[in-house]
């Protein structure tokens, strides 16, 4: 549903624009409503229709919160998950929280991945990207059960 990568600006209030590619399909899907929320293992976050975001977050709520590795998931997903709205202009506002933890400036990567979206600054992306084709790290075995 949403792949590609877009690059995009913050804007001095904290707006960032939705590519026009993604807006109609957005509209559809979850009339503007997102949800966003920190990536627990890089420095971006993740934004979520709503309805996608809301089959996790049922998914994360029924963990046992007993357990002290699952506790830590919820208080960081779920605590940080901030609901966003398109606005008239496919602008949505980033609350500061999320713009200080993902280290958001005014130049940013959108990166579709399938039902959700990555959000990164512009620097931890070329990082990201780095490391990615420099092979310095281990492939999944998941991955083996795919052809390319």
């Amino acid at each position: 549903m949403f792949r590609g990568i877009a690059e995009i600006h913050l804007d001095p209030k904290g707006r960032l624009a939705i590519p026009a590619k993604y807006r109609e399909v957005l509209a559809e899907l979850c009339r503007g409503q997102l949800v966003a929320t920190i990536d627990i293992q890089d420095t971006c976050l993740r934004i979520y229709p709503l309805p996608v975001w809301q089959v996790l977050e049922s998914q994360l709520e029924a963990l046992p919160s007993t357990d002290p590795g699952v506790r830590r998931i919820q208080r960081l997903l779920l605590g940080y998950a901030s609901e966003l709205e398109l606005d008239s202009n496919g602008r949505v506002l980033l609350p500061p929280s999320l713009r200080k933890y993902a280290q958001l400036d005014k130049k940013l990567v959108l990166v579709g991945q399938g039902k959700k979206f990555e959000l990164w600054s512009e620097d931890n992306w070329q990082q990201c990207l780095e490391t990615a084709v420099s092979g310095d790290f281990e492939l999944p075995d998941a991955i083996a059960t795919i052809s390319f």
